[in-house]
């Protein structure tokens, strides 16, 4: 079809703001301060494919791989009878769509009248702070899926507008926060209805042919805009590797290659030479290597480019099953979606640089600095989770320097406020600051990363997933690397230096101490 221009503007913000007003639902009704506060959630519309049509500007690591769960939860759909409307359906397994088991989601059918299938979708996934498993926060220094918490299937949670009980009260028997973990569900579900009444709303007012004729425009338009910012790279074939610091366990050093061919409109990305799956959680899942593609090339794209399912089409992205960025069944998986994710928009950025050194940037800190904590609140007497991710230093560009202090690349989220934190937590936060000169040198210089030191007011645990403890952040055309983090633990007699990935039990008093790395440089300094 030919899209009417205005029309095709008329219904990308149609689409974009009621994905945006899901997220705002879910946000002010969600209980645990992890959705709530940092908004660790995404919120989607997807057609009757299970193909993206349009997104909230929410986390990227989320967004990328939605489209896989939206398509396994059609395919789980068809076994038991279909979809009818009112219907939802949970799941979290990475094996199906998802990522890791802590991001669940849920996604529900659009129907027109008189329509005997589905003709749209809506979709959220949000980060519970908890889902059972060896470990408070469910990122433990895993083996095994088995271990970090537990694993749903596509499954109908809600059927014609009632919820399972049963199931949902089987699902809470396995978590340590059932209250919380309940509150975050039904926020959950009141997203997605949200997005179905609006969607329905938008078909009555301009009918179902002109709503599906415009969503396929829209990812057609995304599809030119992207074929044409990669038509700006010189053709030819360019090689990065990258090395994530350990998998926590017993693997170290462990290579994500990229072999990247530049043809015309289109772009290769072969990622088959990386490292074999690993005994640690940093593996990713296919779904994750999709999601750090799509949103490099996304952003490339000049202009306010309508994130869907286009923007992929140009790609043909390689992985091999059973390595780093494509493991197996039953491959330990909480830290792959968090930290593998960032490595490989590392090395894609960086076979980038060597094509356009003027458009990419240096690499930023290249972690979420993963930290959970959990115990029972001396206040209460019941468990808590924690869970959070920690800001860094963004890499330099030709247009700057870095950013000091923000979640960079496949995270979008927020920090927990420090009142927010201590009201909902028993810590004592003690110093929460940038920190200063950890941001590689240059003609741009690198943004700093920061320092979160907190006190335990109770005993507990904490377990602690990051990178770049090892391995700093690359600089870019000449520009220097910026400091790694440091991870410390500070008890009552000692100070110790932690691994890059550790689990530790801690008393009252004890403090943990993160610094995060700063953003590489960009171009010499003289």
């Amino acid at each position: 079809m030919r899209a009417d221009p205005i029309l095709l503007e008329v219904f990308r913000n149609r689409f974009s703001s009621i994905a945006e007003e899901m997220g705002v639902t879910l946000t002010h009704t969600a209980f645990s301060p992890n959705i709530k506060e940092r908004r660790d959630l995404s919120c989607a519309i997807f057609d009757s494919r299970g193909d993206m049509v349009a997104q909230a500007a929410h986390i990227p690591v989320h967004l990328g791989s939605m489209p896989l769960s939206v398509k396994a939860a059609m395919r789980a759909a068809a076994e038991y009878g279909g979809f009818a409307p009112g219907d939802m359906v949970m799941l979290n397994d990475p094996f199906q769509g998802g990522t890791h088991l802590p991001d669940i989601t849920l996604i529900a059918p659009v129907f027109a009248e008189d329509s005997p299938s589905p003709i749209l979708f809506t979709a959220n996934r949000a980060h519970h702070a908890d889902v059972g498993g060896m470990a408070s926060g469910s990122m433990p220094l895993s083996s095994s899926l088995f271990q970090e918490g537990l694993i749903i299937p596509p499954v109908k949670i809600v059927r014609q507008g009632k919820t399972d009980a049963n199931l949902m009260r089987l699902i809470l028997a396995n978590v340590r926060t059932p209250g919380e973990r309940r509150g975050d569900f039904a926020a959950q579900i009141m997203a997605n209805t949200i997005g179905v009444r609006r969607l329905n709303q938008c078909i009555d007012r301009h009918g179902l042919p002109l709503i599906t004729d415009y969503a396929q425009a829209l990812m057609e338009y995304s599809e030119r805009l992207t074929r044409q910012a990669v038509s700006c790279i010189p053709d030819g074939k360019y090689t990065f590797e990258d090395v994530l610091d350990s998998d926590g366990l017993e693997t170290r050093n462990i290579r994500i290659s990229l072999k990247m061919t530049i043809r015309n409109d289109s772009a290769i990305l072969d990622f088959t030479n990386s490292a074999d799956q690993v005994p640690g959680s940093v593996n990713a899942v296919r779904a994750i290597t999709l999601s750090a593609a799509l949103y490099v090339f996304r952003s490339l794209a000049p202009g306010n480019v309508p994130a869907n399912a286009g923007c992929l089409r140009p790609l043909q992205v390689k992985t091999r099953p059973g390595s780093i960025v494509d493991a197996r069944f039953p491959a330990a998986v909480a830290g792959g979606n968090v930290e593998t994710s960032q490595r490989i928009v590392d090395v894609i950025l960086g076979a980038l640089a060597k094509a356009v050194p003027d458009m990419m940037p240096a690499a930023s800190q290249g972690t979420m600095n993963n930290l959970t904590i959990g115990g029972i609140h001396p206040d209460t007497g019941r468990a808590f989770a924690y869970y959070e991710t920690l800001a860094g230093g963004m890499g330099a560009s030709a247009a700057g320097p870095g950013e000091n202090a923000v979640h960079s690349h496949m995270t979008n989220t927020l920090n927990t406020p420090v009142e927010a934190l201590e009201y909902a937590y028993p810590f004592r936060v003690r110093e929460y600051s940038v920190r200063r000169g950890s941001g590689g040198a240059g003609r741009h210089a690198g943004g700093h990363g920061l320092i979160r030191d907190m006190e335990m007011l109770s005993p507990c645990e904490t377990t602690v997933l990051s990178e770049r403890r090892n391995h700093a952040p690359f600089g870019t055309a000449g520009g220097e690397a910026g400091l790694p983090g440091t991870n410390k633990l500070l008890r009552r007699k000692d100070t110790r230096i932690m691994a890059d990935k550790f689990h530790e039990s801690l008393d009252r008093g004890d403090r943990i101490r993160l610094e995060t790395p700063g953003g590489g440089g960009w171009g010499d300094k003289a």
